[in-house]
């Protein structure tokens, strides 16, 4: 090449260095850089990661996270309630829109951390947070991205179980039970039998035996209003007997010879909403405070098992956990601890003792 004055020049000739690989599947991967070394690094690291099991593809990471997540729920089998709460934690991000393999641990720290900052009880952010490493340790098993940005995330503690747990005393159930009205005996099975709501709107004639004192669990009402209302399976592991007192199948044969034994005036099956709708009326007239749902009936139940000396499996079985792990992580303050157990032990010893 001729400068202005027709003299010949010289200039750099610029380098491309072109690193190739295949995958398992015999798929292509290229990347050009500038030098040798940065060809071979990048080489070096694909290669090492098909090797170990940590390898992603590069074009599958391109996705943005309301890609991959609306991919990944597609293939979950779950019930309504469940994917519900899966796409609330999904959507709430903030980096929906950005690259899945763009999004770093800062970025999902600093998530939780303003969640946390603007009220959202320090539970809710784990239950979200969980369903947002589910999608990305997902990610990971697909080969979409190499590592889980959510691994280490530090969580807002959460209140002791104390004050987590609402229980019920045997005063406040009556006061609910007297101003129940015809939502009675629906009361009586949630905290009698410890049935979850949609257990409990559930049942049918043939699931009480009154021979054998058991109320059986073999279906639950899905749904927050009449349109959506399903009936489906109990949740995973909680089909089950519950050995209940005469008393309460008593309280339920009114309508023993019906299909399901709880309706809506409108002749309608109780879901969320309705049931709850009743719920609140009874609460206000009973003088409950409004942290008192449905489901501390179900509580107040486990907690009177466990007061009359009832073991953890006991305790899991007739709750419908799947894992007594669950049940401890519920209630395991409500059961003695070694120190109330030897403390209880010797002070009867001592008074044997000192009464001789």
């Amino acid at each position: 090449m001729l400068n202005e004055k027709g003299q010949r020049k010289t200039e750099p000739v610029l380098e491309i260095w072109r690193a190739r690989y295949r995958d398992h599947a015999g798929k292509e991967h290229t990347k050009h850089e500038k030098t040798k070394r940065a060809a071979q690094r990048w080489l070096d690291e694909q290669t090492a990661g098909l090797v170990t099991g940590q390898w992603a593809d590069p074009s599958a990471g391109r996705a943005t996270w309301d890609e991959w997540v609306s991919r990944w729920m597609s293939m979950q089998v779950w019930a309504e309630g469940t994917a519900t709460a899966a796409t609330t934690a999904v959507e709430s991000v903030p980096w929906r829109s950005k690259a899945i393999r763009d999004v770093k641990n800062a970025d999902v720290q600093t998530w939780v951390t303003k969640e946390s900052e603007r009220g959202l009880a320090a539970s809710t952010i784990r239950t979200r947070l969980n369903y947002v490493q589910m999608a990305f340790r997902a990610a990971v098993d697909n080969q979409v991205i190499a590592r889980n940005p959510a691994s280490r995330v530090k969580t807002p503690r959460l209140r002791k179980k104390e004050l987590a747990v609402k229980i019920l005393t045997a005063d406040q159930v009556n006061a609910a039970l007297e101003v129940a009205g015809e939502f009675r005996p629906f009361v009586a099975a949630c905290v009698f039998a410890g049935l979850r709501l949609g257990e409990a709107a559930g049942l049918q004639g043939g699931d009480i035996d009154r021979a054998a004192g058991t109320i059986s669990v073999r279906r639950q009402v899905q749904g927050t209003s009449i349109p959506t209302t399903t009936i489906v399976p109990p949740k995973a592991g909680s089909e089950r007997d519950v050995f209940v007192p005469v008393e309460l199948i008593d309280m339920l044969s009114f309508s023993v010879k019906q299909e399901f034994l709880f309706r809506t005036p409108m002749g309608h099956l109780f879901n969320r909403n309705s049931a709850g709708e009743e719920w609140r009326r009874i609460r206000s007239l009973a003088g409950l405070s409004s942290d008192v749902t449905i489901h501390t009936l179900r509580h107040t139940f486990a907690s009177n098992l466990i007061a009359s000396g009832c073991d953890v499996v006991t305790v899991q079985r007739a709750l419908g956990h799947s894992q007594p792990s669950i049940t401890l992580n519920t209630y395991s303050h409500l059961w003695p601890s070694a120190e109330d157990k030897t403390r209880a032990a010797t002070t009867a010893f001592m008074a044997q003792v000192i009464a001789i």
